[in-house]
């Protein structure tokens, strides 16, 4: 945080702010005069209303236009403006000696010449601080660093631009002189003049506008003796040197001559004082004119006009844009501490000029005021006529009852009628107190905030000493200087010479209240619209005459007549309030008074004229003082031959220069008329006046007057009661009054509650006493107090006893505090305790015996602890420190010291082997089991509970046994289950002690995990689903999902396995046959109907659509597919996996990995065994069959099929399996196959698509694409029908399953092949060539599209023509596989079974 600068203005304290509530702010001078005690010690104050008091804003803005005030920041200040006009005299002096002023700079800082000036004549003067030497000094006062040679710089600015004029003021270059003629003659008389041919007389002089002696003439030695008297023309003067005799005189050396240009006068350059060494270039006054000229008196100070009228919006948009000009920012966003401060340092610097402008004592008579009035021109809605009585609208507060300015009867602009104040950033109010030192009240509408500043009224005359201590030349010119509102001053230098000062800061919808006389000033954070009125108050009137006597010596004039307001308010005695008749007798005694005296003196005098004239018909101009402006209303002294004009008697002498028995005395009221008018008041007024005495003689009771406490209620009360009915004033009488009464009643109630050991007003907190328990000196001032009272309380007596009482307890503490903490002692403390708690005081003694009873409750508490019996297992940590802990906080004391000893001691120690457990719990490597028993055993002997060290115990228990268990491992000589093992590792691995088996285990379950990562890398496929243990073991898992623990051994598994696989066969290939509806089916992963080609499983013999899964890398390959879900792993060679159980036969564990991986082996080369004995069986049914014609057996062909699914199932690659999928695509014999293959085309209902068994191996079905056109198709149907002949054969000579070919692959075929047989398979397709007969596509939801190109595709089977997009077929499937119709795929599924 940087700190401010020394010359950084410092804000003075707030003043005080209040918050009314709705019931206060209902009366506004009742509220005052509640604040006034304490508001008007800091002369001004801040109310804030009520939340939900919001006047509406009632001026008319499009009519209010004003001229505002303009004002210069740096000419307000007073001292500023002291240093401005001395500036001001310096370049007025040195411009009328025809220079111009340039101010130098010192160390690149302005030189302040006025402080230069200063600061030279208190030291002395110019030679005065040249003699000794005091320059340094004056440099070091001005701020300036010493030892930089500033002093000398100083001596030569103030002799060259200073001296001169210091010379001037103190008239050393004025020495008048009077020179006759001869003596003028003969001091020029070294000038020579002749008379010239014509008469005329020619002169041998210079030219004299500027310079004297341009041309010297030189006398001759005989001139010297004999002069020559020659007459001058009118107006010619010779030159020479105007000052006297004694300096000079003479006209010599007239190149050195100046001539004035305001008087003609010519002096000498060296003559002058100081001299001038060069002629000046601008015009040059004598020493005579200048003082002249400098001796005029100077222009009052005043703020000027703006040339410019201003509307409210108009002013608004130019002060904002000043505002944010300036500050660069957005005017809302400048802090009001920023411009405060730049505001100070604005008035206060003469190098910056600033200018602002003030709409201020702007006539809200003329545009109305912001608040609604009646009768007004803004109309106010339902809602807000409430505003227009209330008290705080400051159309009414002024002519309020209780305001003293009801009774002036003319109406006062900015007094009884408010005034309007629109203000910009910077503008300012300078210090003043209001007129006549009244009240005033300003509220801020709207707008930006107003800073204020305010001097309570006693240091009024404070701060007038102080300002015209700082700046006299301001005053010596304007006596009234502070009563013209043009002059501020800074607070901080108000406060450095002892003025208090207070600040606040009005924003919008805050009232700041002025009190009389209190100086205030203040500026305008930015635009905003105030309105102020003044008001008078009761307490007021003593000051308001002082002030006229006050305006009397400054010769100011009042804006309102004192003596006629009291009049008026005598004359009215009748309706006067009380209070305000008490304060008009007080100021009528002394008015009365004095008018007596005033008249007695010029009766004396001689003045023996008078007349009754009515001075209140006049206007308040026309009757002024001529003397001193105070407006006459009781008297006044005129004379005939100053008609109009009238003096006020105490200026008798200053009418007019006339005898006195001339004058007149003009009187209002003859005495005898004044006097009847104060009996009235004093008669109003004694009523309270009696009332008043009587309290304060029975305020001042003595004892032996004192009344009982029953009479003192009744008194009291009813003196009160008669306040209240005669409406007497709530003065400090009055408050004293009830306040008396309340603490009466109040001593009372305490003192019965004191004596019965309770309050009902204070509550007793958790440790026994309130916090406002009366102390033992309290309560001894409270007995005191209750024989103070004005009566006699019955419970004083009884309370002095329970005084007695307490000091007794006192003593008997004291004597029990002194002694030694003992056991015996506990029960006494305790008892004096309880005694306590009977007496409602506070005791600081009990605070004492409390602390003792904590020692001894903590020694019984640490005994306790210390027992075995109580604590078997020992003294924990927490204990230990809670005991600590709460004996931190108790009394120093031996016993407790010794205690808290012995305590930390085993703290320390059983902290410092807790710690050492947790290392050795925590250490890596572990520890052995040595290190770590031998620290248990010493950990044994502390008393204390310890968790590590029970943790450090138990680890070594379970390091123990854990030991014991890997002994037995090893020792049995049995294979280890892998289960165990790694059940070993993890507990041993979870012991924090080292164990020399684990290292050799841990390496093993690695072995073990390494091979298992192996096996899975051989056997899974990428981004498998399925474990290792599902591969070789689990399940068909499109029907079952069973744990194997279920099954007794894995023949069994292998078993369930079959019989599952047998049921997803039969049950796949029955939804296939044609009697199903095929709606309803659903084949494939997409569980989808079927559709273009389809691919059918080997194992599972479900159907898939051959765009949703892969076939085979190669078409030709005679391969069997499988489906994704029958795939379950890569399949590996069997010399890959025997490699892997090799491998794990030497790591000697068992898992059930490699149990299941042992029998899959033993169940592989079974079926190898049996596939080739199978298939050697085969090779010779087929021999013989050659021979012999006989069909091979069809138990055979079942035999083969059972083996081929189980080969299937096993996940080892065997070529068998291949093998024997090429003999079941081959067939049986052809004779044997004929007959199948005739048994099939002759059945209907099992007419079949061609499948994977009666296809070419993973034949799909083919779809053409294109749009064709009939020659095309005609051609397309007679070669399908030749096809159709050939393929018919082909299958009557073999079995195997058809390729698929292409067009030309096809006619080269046909090419190639015999007629087709007339019983074989003929076409289905229409033969004739017409178009209309393609018209029609025979799906079952035909959407007959229309366009110039149709697409159509044709069924391989049954060589009908369906559009593309009834039957789903998209242009790549057409173009790159043949189509089947779902008739002929479900025919061919049927014919398959």
């Amino acid at each position: 945080m940087t700190q401010p600068r020394p010359d950084e203005f410092k804000p003075p304290p707030e003043c005080p702010v209040f918050e009314p509530s709705w019931e206060e702010f209902a009366d506004p001078f009742a509220f005052i005069n509640k604040i006034r005690p304490i508001a008007e010690k800091t002369g001004i104050c801040k109310i804030r209303p009520p939340p939900d008091w919001q006047p509406p804003f009632a001026c008319d803005v499009d009519r209010l236009h004003f001229t505002p005030r303009i004002q210069r920041l740096n000419e307000l200040e007073a001292q500023t403006r002291v240093q401005l006009n001395f500036l001001d005299q310096i370049a007025k002096f040195w411009e009328l000696q025809g220079c111009t002023l340039k101010i130098p700079h010192v160390e690149r800082k302005i030189l302040n010449l006025y402080q230069l000036n200063k600061l030279v004549l208190d030291e002395g003067g110019f030679d005065i601080v040249c003699k000794e030497r005091r320059w340094t000094k004056i440099a070091m006062a001005m701020g300036f660093a010493p030892g930089k040679a500033v002093g000398s710089h100083l001596r030569a600015h103030y002799e060259r631009i200073l001296y001169p004029y210091s010379l001037f003021q103190s008239g050393a270059n004025l020495l008048l002189m009077s020179i006759s003629l001869l003596q003028l003659l003969m001091i020029f008389g070294c000038v020579k003049s002749e008379v010239d041919a014509e008469g005329e007389v020619c002169a041998n002089r210079p030219n004299l506008r500027r310079r004297m002696g341009s041309l010297v003439a030189k006398p001759e030695p005989g001139d010297l003796l004999f002069l020559t008297i020659i007459l001058t023309p009118p107006g010619f003067h010779f030159p020479h040197c105007g000052f006297q005799k004694e300096v000079c005189g003479s006209g010599n050396d007239e190149d050195r001559l100046l001539l004035c240009d305001g008087c003609d006068d010519s002096y000498h350059t060296f003559c002058l004082i100081p001299p001038l060494h060069d002629v000046p270039k601008g015009d040059w006054r004598c020493p005579k004119c200048l003082a002249q000229e400098c001796s005029k008196p100077q222009e009052a100070f005043g703020f000027e006009q703006a040339r410019r009228d201003y509307s409210l919006k108009a002013f608004g948009e130019m002060a904002d844009s000043f505002k944010s000009d300036y500050f660069n920012m957005p005017v809302h966003m400048v802090p009001t501490e920023l411009v405060e401060k730049e505001f100070w340092r604005l008035v206060t610097t003469i190098e910056e000029d600033v200018t602002v402008e003030y709409g201020a004592d702007i006539a809200s008579k003329e545009f109305g005021s912001g608040f609604p009035m009646k009768g007004g021109r803004f109309k106010v809605a339902p809602h807000d006529e409430k505003y227009l009585n209330c008290g705080w609208n400051l159309n009414n507060m002024a002519m309020m009852d209780p305001s003293v300015l009801t009774h002036v009867t003319a109406d006062i602009c900015g007094m009884t009628l408010p005034w309007l104040y629109v203000g910009m950033c910077f503008s300012s109010f300078c210090w003043h107190i209001e007129d006549h030192w009244s009240y005033s009240i300003n509220y801020l509408h709207w707008g930006e905030p107003k800073t204020w500043y305010g001097a309570p009224g006693f240091a009024a005359e404070h701060l007038e000493a102080v300002m015209k201590k700082l700046a006299p030349e301001l005053f010596e010119m304007q006596p009234d200087l502070l009563h013209q509102l043009v002059t501020i001053m800074n607070p901080n230098i108000l406060m450095a010479h002892g003025v208090p000062i207070y600040r606040t800061n009005q924003c919008a919808g805050e009232f700041v209240i002025t009190f009389p006389r209190a100086y205030h000033s203040g500026f305008n954070q930015g635009f905003n619209f105030a309105e102020a009125v003044n008001f008078c108050t009761v307490d007021w009137m003593p000051l308001g005459r002082q002030c006229v006597d006050h305006y009397r010596l400054l010769h100011r004039y009042c804006v309102f007549s004192h003596d006629e307001m009291i009049c008026n308010m005598a004359a009215k005695a009748n309706k006067l309030d009380v209070v305000l008749a008490s304060a008009v007798h007080k100021d009528m005694v002394l008015m009365i008074n004095e008018e007596q005296e005033l008249r007695d003196k010029i009766r004396k005098l001689g003045v023996v004229q008078c007349e009754l004239f009515k001075y209140d018909l006049l206007q308040d101009d026309e009757r002024q003082c001529v003397k001193c402006r105070t407006t006459c209303y009781l008297s006044a002294l005129t004379c005939p031959c100053r008609q109009g004009e009238q003096v006020c008697l105490h200026h008798v002498h200053h009418l007019c220069s006339c005898s006195i028995s001339n004058f007149t005395l003009r009187y209002r009221f003859t005495l005898d008329d004044l006097y009847p008018m104060m009996n009235a008041v004093k008669q109003r007024a004694e009523e309270y006046d009696g009332w008043a005495s009587h309290v304060a003689e029975i305020l001042e009771a003595k004892l032996d007057k004192k009344r009982s406490e029953l009479d003192y209620l009744c008194v009291f009360r009813s003196l009160i009661e008669e306040s209240d009915v005669k409406g007497f004033p709530d003065n400090d009488l009055l408050r004293h009054l009830r306040m008396v009464t309340q603490d009466a009643d109040r001593c009372s109630s305490v003192a019965q509650q004191l004596l019965n050991g309770k309050r009902q007003t204070r509550y007793r907190t958790a440790g026994g006493k309130s916090h406002n328990q009366l102390s033992v000196e309290e309560m001894r001032s409270f007995v005191r107090q209750l024989y103070n009272l004005p009566c006699s309380l019955t419970q004083a007596p009884l309370l002095k006893e329970l005084l007695n009482c307490i000091e007794d307890f006192q003593q008997h503490s004291e004597k029990v505090l002194s002694d030694d903490i003992t056991a015996d002692s506990v029960t006494e403390i305790q008892s004096l305790l309880d005694e306590s708690s009977d007496f409602d005081v506070c005791l600081p003694e009990v605070r004492q015996l409390r602390e003792r009873l904590e020692l001894a409750r903590w020694l019984a508490a640490v005994r306790e602890a210390e027992d075995a019996v109580a604590s078997p297992r020992g003294l924990s940590l927490d204990s230990m420190r809670r005991l600590i802990d709460r004996g931190v906080g108790l009394t120093p004391h031996p016993s407790t010291e010794r205690a808290m000893a012995r305590l930390q001691e085993l703290l320390t120690v059983s902290e410092q082997w807790e710690e050492n457990a947790q290392t050795l719990l925590r250490a890596r490597p572990p520890k052995c089991m040595a290190s770590l028993s031998a620290a248990l055993r010493e950990v044994e002997a502390l008393p204390t509970y310890l968790p590590n060290c029970l943790l450090l115990r138990d680890s070594v228990g379970r390091a123990t046994e854990w030991l014991k268990e890997a002994e037995v491992l090893q020792v049995g000589g049995r294979v280890p289950v892998l289960d165990m093992l790694s059940d070993m590792v993890l507990r041993g691995q979870a012991i924090p002690v080292k164990l020399d088996p684990l290292e050799r285990l841990e390496a093993l379950v690695s072995e073990v995990q390494a091979w298992r990562e192996s096996a899975a890398k051989t056997f899974l496929m990428k981004s498998s689903s399925f474990t290792l243990l599902e591969v070789c073991v689990q399940l068909h898992n499109t029907v079952f999902n069973f744990n194997l623990s279920d099954m007794a051994t894995l023949a069994e598994v292998r078993l369930k396995e079959l019989e599952s696989l047998a049921s997803i066969r039969a049950a796949n290939e029955s939804k296939l046959l044609p009697s199903n509806d095929s709606s309803t089916l659903r084949v494939c992963v997409c569980q989808k109907a079927p559709m273009g080609a389809l691919r059918q499983c080997e194992l599972c013999r479900d159907a898939f659509h051959s765009a949703c899964v892969c076939g085979p890398d190669d078409p030709a390959d005679p391969k069997p597919w499988l489906c994704p879900a029958c795939r379950r792993s890569s399949k590996p060679a069997l010399d890959k996996v025997l490699p892997l159980l090799a491998s794990l036969q030497r790591i000697r564990v068992r898992l059930p990995e490699g149990d299941a991986l042992r029998y899959m082996i033993e169940r592989t080369v079974n079926w190898q065994r049996q596939a080739r004995k199978i298939m050697t069986t085969y090779n010779l049914s087929a021999t013989s069959q050659e021979h012999s014609g006989d069909i091979v057996p069809s138990c055979l062909s079942a035999e083969l099929e059972e083996l081929m699914v189980e080969g299937l199932l096993l996940q080892v690659s065997l070529p068998e399996v291949e093998q024997l999928y090429t003999l079941l695509l081959k067939g049986p014999p052809a004779e044997h196959s004929s007959q199948l293959t005739h048994s099939a085309h002759h059945s209907p209902q099992h007419a079949s698509y061609n499948s994977q068994e009666n296809t070419a191996p993973h034949r799909e079905v083919s779809v053409r694409l294109g749009a064709v056109t009939s020659v095309e198709k005609r051609t397309k149907r007679r070669m399908e029908q030749e096809e159709a002949g050939v393929e018919v054969m082909e299958q009557g000579i073999s079995k195997r399953k058809r390729q698929r070919m292409s067009k030309v692959k096809r006619r080269e075929r046909k090419a190639a092949s015999v007629s087709a047989s007339p019983t074989h398979l003929s076409d289905l397709s229409p033969s004739d060539d017409s178009e209309e007969d393609m018209i029609l596509c025979p799906a079952a939801s035909c959407l007959q599209p229309a366009g110039d190109e149709v697409f159509w595709v044709q069924c391989d089977c049954c060589n009908q023509w369906f559009h593309m997009v009834c039957v789903g077929v998209s242009a790549q499937m057409a173009a790159e596989e043949d189509y089947m119709c779902v008739t002929c795929s479900m025919r061919n599924a049927g014919q398959c079974r």
